[in-house]
């Protein structure tokens, strides 16, 4: 017996599309893809966090709490060397002025030898006999000697007076703008040799940005030296017969350039600029 439908059934059937092996892969796509999207919903709606429902395992170890006496034994900021103590040396050397090249591991210093000389140094040179500059720091140099390396620090000492001395610079600076002549070259007739100035004198840079602008006297002792110069304590050296403070050997051959006994220096004083003719004797 043979089924047979009408023409209204027949029309229908062939109207539904045919299965091939294109339509069963479109199927395929569709499900991934509505399976997709429902586990998206799913992640947007459920309130969970970044790992889902994570719990730590019951058998981890936990962390010690950390030994706060190996913080307080160790300075990541000033540590020393191999961690041994500091050998300042005995040597009579005294430093003046430091210029740190961290860029190429190397710089300078100003030191003063026990004759009283002070010079420029380079990393490497020789200071004394058997004697090497070996490194500079922010605020003391290393030296070599015999194997041996020894520190030198700044000589900071003078530092305290500074106050008293900024106190009385208001009262000088108004009669040196008229005159522009300091005030210590009449009550102080008295000159002073470049040793003797080079011994009296601590000078440090003062820099604006990377470039040196001058350099500040202070006294490293009764401040004679300076007085029968011509000079005050905290005076700042700006310029030696026109020519401006630009870098460290300038500075640490001062005394020996106003030798001559007429050099004109530009000195900046209770914040104005005024000439003052070095009395120095060769």
């Amino acid at each position: 017996m043979r089924l047979s439908l009408d023409a209204r059934a027949q029309r229908l059937v062939r109207r539904l599309p045919r299965t091939t092996i294109y339509s069963a892969l479109e199927i395929l796509l569709l499900t991934v893809l509505a399976v997709q999207c429902a586990r998206l919903v799913w992640a947007v709606v459920t309130p969970v966090g970044p790992l889902g429902d994570w719990r730590s395992d019951g058998g981890m170890t936990v962390l010690a709490t950390p030994d706060s006496a190996y913080f307080e034994s160790f300075d990541p900021f000033f540590r020393l060397e191999g961690g041994g103590a500091v050998v300042v040396t005995d040597l009579n050397l005294q430093l003046f002025g430091i210029r740190e090249d961290r860029a190429t591991g190397r710089g300078s210093a100003i030191i003063a030898t026990p004759d009283g000389e002070q010079n420029s140094y380079l990393v490497g040179d020789e200071v004394m006999p058997g004697v090497i500059l070996h490194a500079v720091d922010f605020d003391s140099i290393t030296i070599e000697r015999g194997g041996v390396r020894e520190t030198v620090f700044l000589d900071q000492s003078s530092a305290p007076p500074v106050p008293s001395t900024a106190a009385a610079a208001p009262v000088i600076a108004p009669t040196a703008t008229p005159s522009r002549t300091a005030p210590a070259q009449a009550t102080t007739p008295q000159t002073v040799t470049p040793s003797q100035l080079a011994r009296g004198t601590q000078i440090s840079p003062r820099r604006e940005g990377n470039r040196l602008t001058g350099i500040i006297l202070q006294p490293t002792d009764d401040g004679s030296a300076l007085a029968s110069a011509g000079f005050q304590p905290g005076d700042v050296i700006v310029a030696i017969d026109g020519e401006p403070i630009q870098d460290m050997g300038q500075a640490a051959t001062f005394a020996t350039r106003m030798a001559s006994g007429n050099a004109m220096v530009q000195v900046e004083r209770g914040g104005e600029t005024v000439s003052v003719r070095a009395r120095v004797a060769q």
